[in-house]
């Protein structure tokens, strides 16, 4: 479903002239599987989902997304995705209802198609009790909940997720983990990046760990401990990244 080969991004900063946010990076996601994509801030995970989702134009290297070229398919490699980031904004004076509608009319959904699955996201995210409310009365987690189903609406075969449980109360994250579990079962290709080692341990079927723009280690939680020495993400985690070696890895 995704294929990265050497990626790079490189930007120009005035004090420290040009910086390498991604350096080559490497990895493939698979349909049914959910993908963790871990690292510090200003790793650069945040950047290279930016460019699998069309956002940013990398600077060397290629990357495939549903079998689209994130350069010379961007149109297509946009309908095949839902991209969550963590910056996402909200239409304040809108319902979720009417978000969903209008956005499900974007991606070509329309009657009773559209009706269907907007029914069925506010069902399954638990919006029904405020489905027809402006957003500028939404707390946090019912913001993030409607911005979940946004990305959902054209029901994508590939999901890019950046922290969509970071800052929520247990009850919401656990409503956004339920439906990353059921988007696995339905085939999808879930790439999810987080700051909750005990969420990504729990989820993710396999881990990339970025470091300085570079992959450090990719494998199973199995194969990490193998690899570190350590049992908990949180251990394995750090053991990679205070690591002297750039290219150590873990081939799944």
């Amino acid at each position: 479903m995704i294929r990265v080969q050497s990626l790079m991004k490189s930007f120009h900063d005035p004090k420290r002239g040009t910086v390498m946010a991604v350096d080559g990076i490497s990895f493939e996601a698979r349909a049914g599987e959910i993908f963790g994509l871990l690292g510090s801030n200003g790793a650069g995970k945040t950047t290279t989902m930016r460019m699998l989702a069309t956002i940013l134009k990398p600077t060397g290297g290629s990357a495939e997304v549903a079998g689209y070229d994130i350069v010379k398919s961007a149109p297509d490699v946009r309908r095949s995705i839902g991209f969550l980031s963590g910056d996402m904004g909200y239409y304040h004076r809108l319902s979720p209802r009417e978000v969903l509608n209008i956005f499900g009319q974007l991606n070509g959904l329309s009657g009773s198609a559209l009706r269907d699955r907007v029914e069925l996201l506010i069902t399954e995210f638990e919006m029904t009790a405020y489905a027809d409310a402006r957003a500028d009365t939404f707390s946090t987690g019912m913001r993030q909940r409607a911005n979940v189903a946004r990305v959902l609406v054209h029901d994508p075969p590939v999901l890019i997720l950046d922290e969509p449980t970071s800052g929520l109360d247990v009850p919401t994250a656990q409503i956004i983990e339920q439906f990353i579990v059921r988007a696995k079962t339905q085939g999808k290709c879930v790439v999810l990046s987080t700051h909750i080692m005990e969420e990504a341990e729990y989820l993710c079927d396999r881990i990339a760990v970025v470091h300085g723009g570079k992959l450090q280690a990719l494998g199973t939680m199995d194969e990490l401990r193998l690899q570190t020495g350590k049992q908990r993400l949180r251990e394995v985690f750090l053991a990679l990244i205070h690591s002297s070696s750039d290219t150590a890895k873990v081939v799944a």
